[in-house]
């Protein structure tokens, strides 16, 4: 994670040190030698290349941090919903924020209102087994935010980091007809500098990928933690009893 970011955030400190480094004639292979030298265009790409790599980097720690509540809140339910009769007693100790309280509010409702609604025709395990599934679902699909941002930063972030480094290099050969100079000293510096944007490009899509496959699969985990309470609610709903032999109705 740390060196992931080390390109990015070392950008003020090497910008700080390229006057310096240039009053003294040495040419560096550095941004910020490429940020002094470049133009609006390549300011524009750097400065979409670091926010890409904030946005990447706050939703992976975000999304991290939603899931862990998540399966937290299944364990307290596990622990403790289970020893109450299903009603509104239980679901007080699931707390407002949790989400196996929206599932568990679902199921009882359908299973309340069931012989008040008129539904001869559906019977008790199909309505609770819809309104379990539907609030189910919408739970699930609330904790998948996120990931299709890390996806598109993913794919975009080289692209992004070559299209810096042909405009540098265009730049550079642009400068070289101007001059009619193509000393290797006269190329070796801009063209170094433009490759630059192209490691930056794939330092802010390595740890998208990685982050959006882990959250992926995690969010695996949780959906599945939330359906097996679903399955559990569902069970006892209807039939008087969890699935799991070790838990009281």
């Amino acid at each position: 994670m740390i060196r992931s970011i080390l390109p990015l955030a070392g950008i003020g400190v090497v910008i700080g040190g390229a006057a310096a480094r240039a009053q003294d004639g040495v040419t560096g292979y550095d941004l910020g030698t490429l940020w002094n030298q470049g133009d609006a265009v390549t300011h524009i790409t750097l400065a979409i290349l670091v926010i890409m790599s904030l946005a990447s980097w706050s939703i992976l720690l975000i999304k991290l941090w939603d899931q862990f509540q998540v399966l937290r809140h299944v364990r307290q339910a596990e622990q403790s919903f289970w020893s109450r009769t299903v009603t509104e007693e239980g679901l007080a100790i699931l707390g407002a924020a949790s989400p196996c309280r929206v599932i568990a509010q679902a199921g009882i409702d359908a299973a309340r209102h069931h012989g008040q609604a008129g539904l001869d025709g559906i019977d008790l395990h199909t309505w609770v087994s819809l309104a379990i599934r539907r609030a189910w679902s919408q739970v699930a699909a609330s904790g998948s935010g996120g990931l299709p941002v890390l996806a598109t930063i993913a794919s975009t972030a080289p692209f992004v980091g070559l299209f810096g480094t042909v405009w540098g290099i265009q730049h550079a050969l642009a400068a070289i007809g101007r001059t009619g100079q193509a000393s290797l000293d006269k190329v070796a510096g801009p063209v170094g500098e433009a490759l630059i944007m192209t490691a930056i490009g794939l330092a802010v899509a390595v740890p998208a990928v990685l982050g959006y496959n882990l959250l992926a699969r995690r969010d695996k985990v949780v959906a599945g933690a939330l359906r097996e309470f679903a399955d559990d609610l569902h069970a006892l709903l209807v039939g008087g009893k969890r699935r799991h032999s070790g838990g009281k109705g």
